[in-house]
């Protein structure tokens, strides 16, 4: 295997390069690329075939559909009814508002998928409550950004299509029966966190718990909560793909929205899309540079390179695996969420399979891992947008949230050397 170290010197340097300089992600890739394309004197109609190939796929559609979905359903007045739900389920406990900002954020994050999204819609009623009723700001804030995290791991989520698109033929279906276990145990160990600070902290507790009050914000919620039992069973069920059951869920959600729950007229319904064509402008030309990166880096055999580079430092198991996270956790500290998955997902995953972990637990991995790094400076999307909504100076925030990293840590382990926890349910139900 022929190794040209100088074109390999030239992608990687250029790329990191322009990181640090804070060039957009998307240009970075591709400009990097480019140079790397250039010094091999290759044709830059390269270029565009690798970014026509990156986003022409069947499976990908789902993508933009999935986005679609969350925001007609962010928009449409279900983020009250949500924590609505979530006080029924938990409010009475100490450190009440606490638990219902996680529960609150299990339930959204199953409809929106994407923690940006779930910090701002749910932070934005949250946050203040929680002041009012005599709760830290800066804790109020790390809350709402921790649990959001859940979002990314609760299907249907974006995140693990495009993690399904990059392993290439991983079951779209398993990955999303894979993400409930975990995000349950997320948002268990962020309750049990903020329970041990509320206890010091004397927070206060919500009403005593009603059943009649719970099944009655059941049956408001239910509408909003089928969309999710449409997606996943659907998908699981084979009774469409992930593309056609992530369509039936936007015209769905465009219907709750608008005719049941009525948070949105046509108007409003216009401009919930132009914020979604926003979104999924950003998301489509990220996976198409990627696709350029993901190119050059297998023609020039690179995740040979880093599997031979770190089984040459160690062939203990247990230490290749915390390597791995060591590896995403920095790059969730540089990068965003998607680029990540883009770029590592074809470096990472045969050094992940090499020893023993199955190609569905390792999205899990990732997913979580990419999560924590949207919460860590300097580039946490997360972290910015929850102390902008919050009012709280971002350095306030990174310390209330030292506690919760730990818990996000312990849960990242679990999930790291117990395979079970992912595998439960897609062993159980995808045979």
């Amino acid at each position: 295997m022929a190794v040209n170290t100088t074109a390999i010197a030239i992608l990687l340097v250029s790329f990191i390069v322009m990181i640090f300089l804070r060039f957009h992600i998307a240009y970075a890739v591709a400009l990097s690329s480019i140079f790397c394309l250039l010094y091999q004197g290759l044709p830059l109609t390269t270029v565009c075939q690798q970014m026509v190939k990156g986003i022409s796929s069947f499976s990908l559609m789902a993508v933009p559909f999935f986005i679609t979905m969350g925001c007609l359903m962010g928009s449409g007045g279900i983020s009250e009814k949500l924590i609505a739900l979530a006080d029924a389920c938990v409010g009475w406990m100490t450190g009440g508002m606490a638990m219902v900002n996680i529960v609150a954020s299990y339930f959204f994050g199953g409809i929106s998928g994407s923690a940006a999204a779930d910090t701002a819609s749910l932070g934005s009623i949250l946050i203040p409550m929680m002041v009012e009723q005599g709760y830290d700001d800066d804790f109020s804030t790390a809350v709402t950004i921790t649990s959001s995290c859940e979002g990314l791991l609760v299907p249907p989520s974006h995140n693990m299509v495009i993690y399904a698109m990059s392993a290439g033929g991983v079951s779209v279906g398993s990955l999303f029966l894979a993400g409930y276990i975990p995000g349950a145990l997320l948002a268990a160990s962020l309750m049990i966190g903020s329970y041990i600070i509320s206890k010091r902290r004397h927070y206060p507790k919500g009403e005593a718990f009603s059943i009649k009050k719970f099944l009655k914000q059941l049956g408001i919620s239910f509408w909003a909560l089928a969309a999710i039992i449409i997606v996943v069973v659907g998908v699981v069920g084979g009774v469409f793909t992930a593309t056609e059951s992530a369509a039936i869920a936007v015209i769905y959600s465009l219907i709750v929205s608008v005719f049941i729950y009525k948070g949105l007229d046509w108007k409003g319904v216009w401009k919930t899309l132009e914020q979604c064509i926003d979104t999924l402008s950003i998301v489509m030309i990220l996976i198409s540079t990627s696709s350029i990166f993901g190119y050059c880096l297998t023609t020039l055999h690179v995740p040979d390179i880093a599997a031979k580079a770190i089984i040459g430092l160690t062939r203990n198991p247990v230490l290749i695996a915390l390597l791995l996270n060591l590896i995403l956790l920095v790059l969730g500290c540089i990068m965003d969420m998607a680029p990540i998955i883009l770029i590592a997902t074809p470096i990472l995953l045969p050094i992940a399979t090499s020893i023993g972990i199955n190609p569905i637990q390792f999205g899990i991995m990732i997913v979580l891992n990419c999560g924590i790094g949207l919460l860590t400076p300097p580039v946490g999307a997360v972290l910015f947008i929850g102390s902008a909504v919050g009012k709280v100076k971002m350095e306030r925030v990174v310390k209330a949230t030292l506690p919760f990293y730990l818990c996000m840590i312990i849960v990242l382990m679990l999930l790291t050397f117990v395979p079970e926890i992912s595998m439960f349910l897609p062993n159980l139900l995808m045979k």
